[in-house]
Protein backbone atom coordinates (compact mmCIF):
# COMPACT_ATOMS: atom_id res chain seq x y z
CA UNK A 1 0.00 0.00 0.00
CA UNK A 2 1.21 3.50 -0.79
CA UNK A 3 2.59 5.24 2.33
CA UNK A 4 0.72 8.43 1.47
CA UNK A 5 -2.56 6.48 1.35
CA UNK A 6 -1.72 4.87 4.72
CA UNK A 7 -1.15 8.27 6.30
CA UNK A 8 -4.38 9.65 4.81
CA UNK A 9 -6.38 6.64 6.05
CA UNK A 10 -4.89 7.00 9.53
CA UNK A 11 -5.63 10.73 9.71
CA UNK A 12 -9.18 10.30 8.39
CA UNK A 13 -9.87 7.55 10.93
CA UNK A 14 -8.69 9.77 13.81
CA UNK A 15 -10.46 12.98 12.77
CA UNK A 16 -13.25 14.11 15.13
CA UNK A 17 -16.86 14.23 13.97
CA UNK A 18 -17.89 17.31 11.97
CA UNK A 19 -20.27 18.46 14.72
CA UNK A 20 -17.44 18.37 17.27
CA UNK A 21 -15.19 20.44 15.01
CA UNK A 22 -17.97 22.99 14.60
CA UNK A 23 -18.29 23.23 18.40
CA UNK A 24 -14.53 23.73 18.72
CA UNK A 25 -14.63 26.49 16.10
CA UNK A 26 -17.51 28.18 17.97
CA UNK A 27 -15.57 27.96 21.23
CA UNK A 28 -12.52 29.63 19.68
CA UNK A 29 -14.73 32.24 18.03
CA UNK A 30 -16.18 33.03 21.45
CA UNK A 31 -12.70 33.28 22.97
CA UNK A 32 -11.59 35.45 20.04
CA UNK A 33 -13.33 38.56 21.32
CA UNK A 34 -11.01 40.88 23.35
CA UNK A 35 -13.76 41.86 25.81
CA UNK A 36 -14.61 38.23 26.53
CA UNK A 37 -10.89 37.46 26.89
CA UNK A 38 -10.65 40.24 29.50
CA UNK A 39 -13.64 38.81 31.36
CA UNK A 40 -12.11 35.34 31.35
CA UNK A 41 -8.82 36.79 32.56
CA UNK A 42 -10.56 38.63 35.42
CA UNK A 43 -12.57 35.54 36.38
CA UNK A 44 -9.43 33.41 36.35
CA UNK A 45 -8.26 35.60 39.25
CA UNK A 46 -11.50 35.86 41.20
CA UNK A 47 -15.23 35.20 41.11
CA UNK A 48 -17.01 38.52 40.44
CA UNK A 49 -20.45 40.05 40.05
CA UNK A 50 -21.47 42.07 36.98
CA UNK A 51 -20.97 45.46 38.63
CA UNK A 52 -17.45 44.56 39.81
CA UNK A 53 -16.57 43.24 36.35
CA UNK A 54 -17.97 46.40 34.76
CA UNK A 55 -15.84 48.59 37.02
CA UNK A 56 -12.75 46.42 36.52
CA UNK A 57 -13.09 46.53 32.73
CA UNK A 58 -14.31 50.16 32.59
CA UNK A 59 -17.51 49.11 30.81
CA UNK A 60 -21.20 49.49 31.53
CA UNK A 61 -22.98 46.63 33.29
CA UNK A 62 -25.30 46.00 30.35
CA UNK A 63 -22.37 45.36 27.98
CA UNK A 64 -20.70 43.06 30.51
CA UNK A 65 -23.96 41.13 31.02
CA UNK A 66 -24.28 40.65 27.27
CA UNK A 67 -20.77 39.20 27.05
CA UNK A 68 -21.35 36.99 30.09
CA UNK A 69 -24.48 35.54 28.43
CA UNK A 70 -22.36 34.53 25.43
CA UNK A 71 -19.68 33.02 27.67
CA UNK A 72 -22.33 31.13 29.64
CA UNK A 73 -23.89 29.73 26.43
CA UNK A 74 -20.47 28.30 25.53
CA UNK A 75 -20.13 26.87 29.06
CA UNK A 76 -17.08 29.01 29.77
CA UNK A 77 -18.57 30.69 32.85
CA UNK A 78 -21.08 29.66 35.49
CA UNK A 79 -23.10 31.57 38.05
CA UNK A 80 -23.77 31.36 41.74
CA UNK A 81 -26.49 33.30 43.50
CA UNK A 82 -25.99 34.96 46.87
CA UNK A 83 -29.24 36.73 47.76
CA UNK A 84 -29.99 39.06 44.86
CA UNK A 85 -26.41 39.09 43.57
CA UNK A 86 -25.25 36.71 40.89
CA UNK A 87 -21.53 35.87 40.95
CA UNK A 88 -19.69 34.63 37.88
CA UNK A 89 -16.71 32.29 37.77
CA UNK A 90 -15.01 30.12 35.20
CA UNK A 91 -17.01 26.99 34.50
CA UNK A 92 -14.16 24.61 35.33
CA UNK A 93 -10.39 24.23 35.36
CA UNK A 94 -10.38 23.47 31.62
CA UNK A 95 -11.31 27.08 30.84
CA UNK A 96 -8.45 28.38 32.95
CA UNK A 97 -6.09 25.85 31.37
CA UNK A 98 -7.17 26.86 27.83
CA UNK A 99 -6.59 30.52 28.64
CA UNK A 100 -3.20 29.81 30.29
CA UNK A 101 -2.01 27.72 27.33
CA UNK A 102 -3.12 30.40 24.86
CA UNK A 103 -1.23 33.00 26.90
CA UNK A 104 1.91 30.86 26.99
CA UNK A 105 1.67 30.42 23.23
CA UNK A 106 1.49 34.14 22.45
CA UNK A 107 4.35 34.90 24.84
CA UNK A 108 6.68 32.36 23.19
CA UNK A 109 9.47 33.70 21.08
Amino acid sequence: MDSSKTIIDEVVSKMPEEEDLIEIAELFKCLGDPTRAKIICALSISEMCVSDLAETLDMNASAVSHQLRILKQERLVKTRRDGKVRYYSLDDEHVQKLFRIAFEHILEE
